[in-house]
């Protein structure tokens, strides 16, 4: 299987209401689930509420175009933990350089500037799940 039959397989299960799936072949077998979301009431929040609400965003993070996710995955800014982020907020890019990492199911992709650009705004932090086609960066072409 090639990454991108993985990709839009993956594309495929989020954009579904399947909450399970299960592929074999000789080859190799590939299961997906959904984590089934428990009832609000009864569910205490494991973070403080404080934290669990995003600020909304500031004017300069809904201007521009944005690079989005082209799967479901982990987001990462660097290469490494003690390493800095492949991009910064004011930082000039050139197309097709990496400005992210997304890894699905422990394959990391990098995800590369779409054009000579500016980066306006990181949208997302270290280490946090993103669906497919959720914006990553906002940018403004050079």
């Amino acid at each position: 299987m090639t990454n991108q039959e993985l990709n839009d397989l993956l594309a495929r299960f989020e954009g579904s209401s399947l909450s399970k799936l299960k592929l074999s072949t000789q080859e190799f077998t590939i299961e997906m689930e959904r984590a089934v979301a428990a009832p609000a009431a009864s569910a205490a929040p494991a973070i403080p509420a404080a934290a669990a609400v995003p600020a909304a965003p500031a004017a300069a993070e809904l201007e521009g175009d944005a690079v989005t996710a082209p799967m479901v995955g982990t987001f990462y800014a660097a290469s490494a933990p003690e390493q800095p982020p492949f991009v910064k907020v004011g930082d000039r890019v050139r197309k097709g350089q990496p400005v992210c990492l997304l890894e699905a199911m422990k394959m990391m992709s990098e995800i590369p500037a779409p054009c000579d650009c500016e980066i306006t705004a990181v949208l997302k932090e270290n280490g946090a799940l993103v669906s497919f086609g959720e914006p990553l960066f906002r940018y403004q072409p050079c």
